[in-house]
């Protein structure tokens, strides 16, 4: 039976190793006061944007960061604990959790992780803050084709003037 019971465990705690070793980043939150339908609506919201959302123990957190390899997070890791994994976009979870909590008023960031670090809650806002990726491809491509179109009326121009 304790066996079972400790396998169980570190089972768990690899699940956590390896989700944070996959993920592009992660937001540890306190979600006490959250109803049943709140938090259904946030994981529904998550699992949109390709975020996993889990309700985890602090041990079992701790000891998957310790076998990990990862430093500061232990600090915040004091009353109920969950973690919403950014798989496939950097920005979505912390986006998601920060819209969340401005709609809802009852959650609080406690900490982040982003490209192998802990971040602060700071820098999860600052995160959230950021235009999505589409929205930054936009600008990248308008910046190039705008440069392009000068360059072209240029040559135009300079065509135009010989020509004259």
């Amino acid at each position: 039976m304790k066996e079972a019971k400790l396998q169980s465990k570190q089972a768990i705690v690899a699940d956590i190793q390896d989700k944070f070793a996959r993920c592009q980043s992660a937001v540890l939150v306190d979600y006490r006061g959250l109803t049943v339908e709140e938090v259904t609506e946030l994981r529904n919201k998550y699992r949109a944007a390709g975020v996993e959302f889990q309700v985890l123990k602090n041990t079992m957190i701790k000891r998957a960061l310790d076998g990990a390899g990862i430093e500061g997070l232990d600090a915040v890791l004091e009353g109920p604990t969950a973690i919403a994994f950014g798989f496939e976009d950097a920005v979505a979870a912390a986006k998601i959790t920060n819209d969340f909590i401005k709609a809802v008023d009852k959650m609080e960031i406690k900490a982040g992780y982003l490209e192998g670090k802990a971040v602060d809650v700071a820098t999860v806002k600052a995160l959230a803050n950021l235009p999505s990726r589409e929205v930054l491809l936009a600008k990248v491509m308008g910046s190039i084709n705008s440069t392009v179109a000068s360059f072209v009326r240029t040559l135009a121009a300079i065509r135009d003037q010989k020509s004259a």
